[in-house]
């Protein structure tokens, strides 16, 4: 039987980070299966990874309640764990949906580690939408950022953003799951990201993923990606890399970094460093 490998991907040195499962071996399983395994873990995302020709890895993700089209932290989890079997370097991935790369390092026990994300894009939301993600979280209109307008953003994974104006309303982040997860499950959202700007270029977030069965994430690369992208789009300053501190409320912090290129929609590099569990 294949091991399932435990890491904490974007981890703040050797603690914090968010742990996912990493399953490598010679076929995937079939669907049930990797579901089964996945709901065992408990985590988040495990990363499935199989080899094809040319040297390219066949991936997918599955949290415990259903597959995810992209996990940035699994990927981050899966670029670790394939250098200690294979040696640093970068490995080309194919998910269900997009091609895309991630590569790895051994630092000591660290591993650091960066992906390359599937392509971004973004669209505003409905006035009916907001007041219904608001009403999950009990926030006001006068707590939001509007310098990042609430929208519907992708970097591989769909995602609701909605940017706060003070890191208490961020702290004070509470919701019903079940109606989480029915709005997230409607609209396509992996997480709904909820943000604060400290700075143009250093952001506080926190990212529940009702959608997966779990209420929070302590880090999420492809809702970082997502995020990215969207700043990219919308010409805020962010001067071509933006660092994100995230899981603070949860005990768990974790520090993801984004490579912001000029080119509308192109993908994101997120970065970090993961340990072993």
């Amino acid at each position: 039987m294949t091991e399932i490998l435990k890491l904490a991907a974007f981890s703040d040195g050797e603690t914090g980070g968010n742990p996912a499962g990493v399953w490598i071996g010679d076929a995937l399983p079939d669907e049930p299966r990797m579901q089964a395994i996945a709901a065992e873990v408990g985590f988040s995302e495990t990363a499935f990874a199989a080899p094809l020709d040319g040297g390219r890895w066949r991936v997918r993700y599955f949290s415990p309640l259903a597959e995810v089209p992209f996990c940035g932290h699994a990927t981050i989890a899966l670029g670790a764990a394939l250098a200690a079997q294979h040696g640093d370097g970068v490995f080309d991935l194919q998910l269900n949906q997009a091609s895309i790369t991630v590569e790895g390092h051994a630092q000591g026990r660290l591993v650091s580690a960066a992906l390359q994300s599937p392509p971004t894009h973004s669209q505003p939301i409905s006035e009916a939408l907001l007041n219904e993600a608001l009403d999950l979280f009990g926030y006001r209109r006068d707590e939001l950022d509007l310098r990042i307008a609430p929208a519907a953003i992708n970097g591989g994974a769909g995602h609701l953003v909605l940017a706060l104006n003070s890191r208490e309303a961020l702290s004070a982040m509470r919701y019903d799951q079940a109606a989480g997860r029915e709005l997230m499950v409607r609209e396509g959202w992996a997480t709904i990201v909820l943000v604060f700007a400290e700075s143009a270029q250093f952001f506080h977030t926190r990212n529940p993923f009702a959608f997966g069965g779990v209420y929070e994430d302590p880090a999420t690369g492809a809702a970082t990606a997502a995020l990215a992208g969207y700043l990219r789009d919308i010409g805020w300053p962010h001067g071509g890399v933006i660092d994100i501190l995230q899981g603070e409320d949860m005990g768990s912090p974790s520090r993801l970094r984004a490579e912001i290129s000029a080119q509308p929609g192109s993908s994101i590099r997120v970065s970090g460093m993961a340990r072993y569990l």
